[in-house]
């Protein structure tokens, strides 16, 4: 690999933990380990092809450009924590993969059995990635971030709120959501 094409991937990567939190090669790696799979396999639950997986892996693409994508990730990402904490078994994270590679995307609020905890109200979790997934479906993280620059000399909370949910890691927008709640 020459200069500009190493250069290249920085670049990539760099827009990526802008945009998904860390670099997609990392999240992709975590989601291969943290659910039993292969590259081949995750493919098809994002309903990527495999070389376009290893293209964003490997930092030639930075972008995944159907919002659909991005919220399969993001339902992967939150079983792989369920599988981790143990509420969630193999074989039924198994049968959450098929749930996962057949939705569409559309509405984020869509399916009301995965945004409920046991309790039937949403969990924190699952709203904050509702609402980053929504933010992040109307923009790209640089713009959300240049537009929370725009906002904050007269509203600067607002400017954190968009810089938080719409560009920061799911952590710190829970925080940020748990902070400010009554």
């Amino acid at each position: 690999m020459d200069a500009a094409q190493q250069e290249a991937t920085a670049r990539a990567r760099e827009l990526q933990r802008n945009w998904y939190g860390e670099p997609l090669g990392a999240l992709f790696r975590k989601l291969i380990d943290d659910l039993g799979l292969n590259q081949a396999r995750l493919a098809a639950v994002l309903g990527l092809s495999a070389p376009m997986l290893s293209q964003l892996m490997s930092g030639q693409r930075a972008k995944i450009g159907n919002p659909a994508v991005v919220q399969r990730v993001q339902l992967l990402q939150e079983l792989a924590a369920q599988v981790a904490d143990g509420s969630v078994s193999a074989a039924e994270a198994t049968d959450r993969m098929e749930e996962i590679k057949k939705s569409q995307g559309g509405s984020v609020l869509s399916n009301t059995t995965q945004t409920t905890s046991g309790s039937g109200a949403p969990t924190v979790k699952r709203v904050v990635r509702e609402i980053q997934s929504l933010l992040r479906s109307v923009a790209a993280a640089g713009d959300i971030i240049d537009a929370a620059d725009s906002l904050a000399p007269a509203h600067p909370e607002l400017a954190e709120f968009l810089r938080v949910y719409g560009a920061g890691r799911t952590s710190d927008a829970v925080a940020h959501y748990q902070s400010h709640q009554n």
